[in-house]
């Protein structure tokens, strides 16, 4: 089945026990993390047929969630946003280079980096600039 994923800036978060402890630490609405945005994704139903949002972390593709909902909040500014309800489980993925960027992009299952088997539960990336640069000339 095709479908469409999000990848976003985990702004805040060094690397990914930052984002665990983050999502740990707060009391979410049905027991699920949300991420906020102020768009609503307009490929919505490609992303609920099986899309994740991947975090980047410093300038690399770490980890993903699966998407489970989109649901409609009005922030306190009174402006519609979209809450991104993502599954418990954070997932490792295989380092990947990503440029800065705001908001979210959409991210095919084709240019999605493929996720770490159980037994290598932690990749140690590369660091930012030689990962940037071997993204240029196309080996990662």
């Amino acid at each position: 089945m095709k479908y469409i994923n999000l990848v976003k800036l985990c702004v805040g978060a060094a690397q990914i026990e930052d984002l665990i402890a983050w999502q740990s630490s707060r009391a979410w609405p049905e027991g699920q993390p949300m991420h906020v945005t102020r768009m609503w994704p307009k490929r919505e139903d490609e992303l609920l047929a099986g899309g994740s949002l991947y975090w980047v972390f410093k300038g690399q593709i770490l980890a993903r969630q699966k998407v489970i909902s989109l649901q409609e909040v009005i922030g306190a500014d009174g402006i519609r946003r979209c809450a991104i309800s993502l599954d418990l489980n954070i997932i490792r993925t295989q380092a990947t280079a990503r440029r800065a960027f705001q908001g979210w992009r959409y991210l095919t299952q084709e240019d999605s980096p493929p996720d770490l088997s159980r037994t290598r539960p932690a990749e140690v990336p590369l660091p930012s600039d030689l990962a940037r640069a071997l993204a240029d000339i196309g080996l990662i």
